[in-house]
């Protein structure tokens, strides 16, 4: 829609003296149309009066702006963007109070504006703060997922190495007894050594003795 006239008025323009900072200085010579505007796509209201062509007021409505009400059909208010004061003459007080219920309406819907703003500018921050924790909490979410991941890696591999613990002392008992049956076994053969030894010593002997029996009756039996 943009921007529209909402109220319409006449009356007689002034700004005050720069210079004295006191004197009111009218910028018309005769009373001139004072237009109300709203726009509603940027929810502004602005007060606007032509001389001609000639803009002499265009004034945004801002929430720290008073249009205060100096007698029965004179108000006034400070524009900080234009620096100056501007005044209004109006011929009767309806029109004077007229103005001002809408620069008491049009202030507090800009405050309202300017904290619906805030408002909104805090929800955003907030919601964006909240997808920040959300995405902490999705990571620390994954980090404990890994760690349980990890535990139970580090739970099976500690069973395995339980278990390969268990097989090495079954390994070691019985090595530990093919040990003890590998070194009875060479016991029983260096004493099978021994005692064959023995016996072949006790046999040389035998045979020596019967070479020697042999020799005497062979001996013998020449001499008869």
């Amino acid at each position: 829609m943009g921007e529209q006239p909402i109220f319409s008025t006449r009356a007689h323009v002034f700004q005050i003296d720069p210079n004295t900072k006191k004197n009111w200085v009218p910028t018309s010579k005769h009373a001139v149309t004072v237009s109300y505007f709203y726009d509603s796509t940027r929810n502004v209201y602005r007060i606007i009066s032509l001389d001609g062509s000639k803009a002499i007021i265009n004034s945004t409505i801002t929430p720290n702006m008073t249009f205060t009400k100096t007698s029965q059909k004179f108000g006034q208010w400070a524009d900080s963007r234009a620096n100056t004061v501007y005044g209004l003459g109006f011929s009767s007080e309806h029109h004077l109070s007229k103005v001002t219920e809408l620069e008491c309406v049009s202030s507090q819907a800009n405050a309202v504006h300017s904290h619906k703003t805030e408002l909104n500018q805090t929800v955003q921050e907030l919601e964006e703060t909240l997808k920040v924790k959300e995405e902490e909490i999705e990571r620390l979410k994954q980090e404990i997922d890994n760690a349980r991941e990890l535990q139970e890696q580090r739970d099976s591999l500690t069973q395995k190495l339980q278990e390969v613990e268990i097989r090495n002392k079954d390994l070691e008992g019985q090595l530990s007894d093919l040990e003890q049956r590998l070194e009875k076994s060479q016991n029983e053969q260096e004493a099978f050594r021994s005692n064959l030894k023995t016996l072949l010593e006790i046999l040389d002997g035998k045979i020596f003795e019967l070479t020697e029996l042999r020799d005497n009756l062979a001996k013998l039996l020449e001499c008869s």
